[in-house]
């Protein structure tokens, strides 16, 4: 990437656009609802379990003006997810002043582990075990979900929970390829614990993106 392209890049101005695409949200509070997705690429958390490894490398994303981005999102949705990879790699001001500009809501999926940028309606919190969220976005987050693995992510559930602010909405929400042996723990935890709700990918029992 020549430098000139670089400092766009790090400006936010232009960001390296993995895929963008309309569907229903299928997780957390706003499931069911249609929704704009951006996927941003670049993420160095590192999930194993992660089921769009291929948004890891920023590189092989193509640098995308903010601006086109949000030409064709209010195309179709005036409800916008920001998701990645790990959109707080960069710089998120531009693309989310231009959007609310526009009249859009603005939502944003993040692990929460680089310093929180843009302005956002809703901050959902999927924080990862190798790297943990800032203060500030514990501070700001709408919606915490965790994504259970094994009996150990009960435990780290309950750690983030403690940080997060009281009015955070609180998720448990199976990972995909666990599902049929994570699913009845998480029901009697929840059923035990009735703080946490339950958040399923349904997108995927609906076979949409």
């Amino acid at each position: 990437m020549n430098k000139e392209l670089q400092l766009l890049v790090d400006k936010g101005e232009m960001l390296p656009l993995m895929e963008e695409f309309y569907t229903i949200q299928g997780e957390g509070y706003h499931k069911g609802t249609a929704a704009y997705f951006v996927r941003i690429g670049g993420c160095d958390v590192g999930c194993h379990w992660c089921d769009v490894k291929e948004s890891w490398n920023a590189n092989i994303h193509p640098p995308t003006e903010t601006s086109k981005i949000v030409a064709n999102a209010k195309k179709y949705s005036d409800t916008i997810v920001v998701t990645g990879g790990e959109p707080l790699t960069w710089d998120m001001t531009a693309l989310t002043s231009q959007l609310k500009a526009e009249g859009m809501q603005v939502h944003i999926e993040t692990s929460g582990a680089y310093k929180l940028t843009g302005y956002w309606d809703w901050i959902c919190l999927s924080p990862k075990k190798m790297k943990l969220p800032t203060q500030e976005v514990y501070e700001r987050a709408d919606e915490l979900k965790v994504i259970v693995y094994n009996k150990d992510d009960f435990r780290f559930a309950e750690e983030q929970a403690a940080q997060v602010n009281k009015n955070c909405i609180l998720y448990l929400q199976p990972e995909w390829s666990k599902r049929h042996k994570v699913v009845p723990d998480i029901v009697e935890y929840v059923m035990a614990n009735p703080k946490w709700k339950v958040s399923l990918q349904t997108h995927k029992y609906l076979n949409i993106p």
